[in-house]
């Protein structure tokens, strides 16, 4: 039996390595957020990309594509009875969140935040954990808002009307566990 390895795509899944800091703030975005009832949150959804070519993006042509969260105005509920479910989402977003881990390019997510407004995607954020900060994207890539912790203005997405502490997404106290 000969097995063939796609190099590209084991490079692509080693680049993709998230860390620690990486998830703590993937983990208190999704706490922040998914504690508020306007709001379905989800960690790492495939969504369906077939209606578009992500190749136009500098994306490997394929047929999904996975935000770090995805948010969505719960309008009808997302999850079905019990039993049913999906591997790739076909209603897209409203907020797509993109958590720079230490292993990414800044450009490749900025891609992928090209793609999700193709899409239909009304508002993408770029979190940078290592700079501790946090550029919300409305609409496109050319109008943006940036906040850091430095200077202690909450995160405002006017698009989704969303305003949280941004002390809180990046809050380190993580008691002992570390």
């Amino acid at each position: 039996m000969n097995v063939i390895l796609d190099y590209d795509e084991i490079l692509a899944e080693e680049k993709e390595m998230p860390s620690k800091r990486h998830s703590l703030v993937q983990t208190n975005l999704t706490v922040l957020l998914g504690n508020d009832e306007r709001f379905s949150t989800f960690v790492e959804l495939s969504l369906d990309t077939s209606s578009i070519d992500l190749s136009q993006f500098g994306l490997k042509n394929q047929d999904e594509i996975v935000p770090d969260l995805s948010i969505y105005f719960e309008s009808p509920p997302l999850i079905n009875e019990p039993g049913e479910d999906e591997v790739r989402v076909t209603k897209i977003p409203d907020l797509t969140i993109e958590v720079l881990s230490p292993t990414q390019s800044i450009n490749e997510l900025l891609k992928k935040i090209k793609a999700y407004f193709a899409l239909g995607v009304k508002s993408c954020w770029l979190v940078m954990p290592a700079l501790e900060e946090i550029r919300v994207f409305s609409y496109q890539l050319q109008h943006y808002k940036n906040f850091d912790i430095n200077q202690g203005e909450p995160v405002d997405d006017e698009v989704m009307d969303i305003h949280l502490p941004i002390q809180k997404v990046f809050r380190r106290d993580t008691g002992d566990l570390f």
